[in-house]
């Protein structure tokens, strides 16, 4: 059974940074993209960013490239979101979630059914 599990969030002023981790578990090897995804009070869940396990492919929304960088360490099965010169309009709660490599955007999250249970970001001054 897959297992995700965020940690990192919390509050911080706004230009500053926090770094997301999510552990992963209980996969096949075939479950081999992981996304950043978050959801702001009353808004829809957006998605933030991908990578790839294998070729560490990433991809970013227009909204936090240049300020985002998502990594990963194999060994360990996870996955990490650091997040730069964060702005208010980022709070939401970020969550992880994993599905196997196939057609469809990695930003959607109509396409993936293993999620964590999110992790709070709070900016503000």
């Amino acid at each position: 059974q897959v297992q995700l599990v965020e940690s990192g969030g919390g509050l911080v002023q706004p230009g500053g940074s926090l770094r997301l981790s999510c552990a992963a578990s209980g996969f096949t090897l075939d479950y081999s993209v992981i996304s950043w995804f978050r959801q702001a009070p009353g808004k829809e869940r957006e998605g933030v960013s991908c990578i790839t396990r294998t070729s560490g492919y990433t991809y970013y929304a227009d909204s936090v490239k240049g300020r985002f960088t998502i990594s990963r360490d194999n060994a360990k099965n996870t996955v990490f979101l650091q997040m730069n010169s964060l702005k208010p309009e980022d709070t939401a709660v970020y969550y992880c979630a994993i599905r196997k490599l196939s057609a469809g955007s990695c930003l959607n999250p109509a396409n993936f059914d293993s999620w964590g249970q999110g992790t709070q970001v709070t900016v503000s001054s």
